[in-house]
């Protein structure tokens, strides 16, 4: 049998041919650690229908949800992995308002380890080794003011592909990291190329899949969450 736990949903965010899901636990109403509910596939990608509730919708940002889990799985950094059980729907039980997305926030220090960057990145990659020392992999940052570029950053290189980046101060660092928010980038890419400015926003950062080729692992910005209404 499945152990039921309830977390506020922090990220529904692209990853393969899936998503990746990420939320806080709460016990008693109170925030504690990371989930991310995880598939027994190889890259660990939730399907549509593993994530799916009973009438068929998708889980939202800021939902709070009861998850049927299996088993801790933990990775490497991705310490907060669990393995979902897919016999199970997931179920809605409220949303979060902003006190209890306030209470999720961590303290304002640096997003793991700073200083290497990729050509349009800042502070945005971490060398495999050292993220395999880490021990979390997920986290929830509000930051004052938030920057999103649209632009190809491979155009040089004939691929016209458009992506879209965070640009935004943390801790006294300065970082650009691509966002996996499907929500924000069909937003951004049915705009024009160019930088716009979004405000102050919560921000849920993860550690992605290993990339080997530059034997490195990324900082994504896996949701982007404006201020909620609060809820009675």
């Amino acid at each position: 049998m499945p152990v039921t736990k309830r977390m506020i949903c922090l990220a529904n965010s692209r990853k393969l041919s899936g998503r990746c899901i990420a939320g806080v636990e709460l016990a008693d109403g109170e925030p504690q650690g990371w989930i991310r509910p995880v598939s027994s596939r190889k890259h660990e990608e939730v399907s549509e229908k593993e994530r799916e509730y009973e009438d068929g919708s998708d889980p939202s940002v800021l939902d709070i949800i009861d998850v049927p889990l299996l088993e801790p799985r933990p990775h490497s950094y991705q310490a907060e992995n669990w393995l979902l059980d897919p016999d199970w729907y997931w179920v809605k039980t409220g949303q979060a308002d902003t006190a209890t997305l306030q209470e999720a926030v961590s303290p304002a220090t640096p997003l793991w380890v700073n200083g290497r960057s990729t050509y349009h990145g800042r502070n945005d990659e971490i060398p495999l080794d050292e993220a395999e020392t880490l021990d979390s992999s997920l986290t929830l940052i509000f930051v004052d003011a938030l920057e999103i570029a649209v632009f190809a950053p491979g155009e040089a290189f004939g691929d016209r592909k458009r992506r879209v980046q965070a640009k935004f101060e943390h801790a006294g660092a300065e970082y650009r990291l691509w966002v996996t928010d499907p929500r924000y980038e069909r937003s951004f890419l049915a705009q024009p190329n160019g930088r716009y400015t979004h405000g102050a926003s919560y921000l849920t950062i993860s550690l992605g899949e290993p990339y080997l080729e530059r034997n490195a692992v990324f900082k994504l910005v896996a949701a982007i969450i404006e201020d909620p209404p609060d809820h009675a």
